[in-house]
């Protein structure tokens, strides 16, 4: 085995294997979709979701105050890189190409596909916002397709490939989520 020292700038690379997320957010009648690389969990019931400032998600999360979390599937891998490769900002009609519909509670679209949805409301931090560009958000509501994720488990393994989670690493590459192991002992069991 051989160790080598990584390029500072491409560090986070080595922690970023988590699930690829797209993030949509809605005011009065302006929404929008965007890919999110930077979200994870904030602790219980929270999350932490990175918006620069020029992303135009990030405007309407600011007014309405509220956001959804996509956990998209390998189905979904254009609709990731078209939604993150596009800005809202210089093309208006960006979701005429994206599949939207709305859940009963929600008002926010949703991306047709994905493997779950996070409704979140934002818990303000003006300063953590401004100088980080971090926003945390309670989660309010959840929703997630039954065939990869049973209300408290997982089911990928018996899910179809196209809708195994994705995680993105960088210059289009993808990987999704492989074979699971199970172990029958330790802490964890629920």
């Amino acid at each position: 085995m051989t160790i080598r020292p990584v390029e500072l700038s491409k560090a986070y690379r080595l922690v970023q294997l988590g699930a690829t997320t797209m993030l949509s957010a809605k005011h009065h009648d302006d929404a929008d979709v965007m890919a999110a690389a930077w979200v994870g969990l904030g602790g219980p019931n929270k999350v932490i979701a990175y918006l620069g400032t020029q992303s135009y998600t990030r405007r309407l999360v600011e007014k309405s105050g509220y956001f959804v979390v996509h956990i998209p599937t390998a189905q979904q891998m254009e609709t990731v890189l078209y939604v993150g490769g596009h800005s809202k900002s210089t093309m208006p009609d960006k979701l005429g190409n994206v599949p939207l519909f709305y859940q009963d509670g929600c008002d926010i679209p949703l991306v047709a596909g994905s493997a779950g949805y996070l409704l979140c409301k934002v818990i303000p931090n003006p300063q953590q916002e401004q100088q980080f560009d971090s926003f945390m958000g309670e989660i309010v509501s959840a929703w997630a397709d039954s065939r990869v994720f049973d209300g408290r488990h997982w089911l990928l393994d018996e899910a179809p490939d196209e809708l195994r989670t994705v995680h993105y690493v960088a210059g289009g590459q993808f990987y999704a989520m492989g074979q699971g192991t199970k172990f029958d002992h330790g802490p964890g069991q629920d």
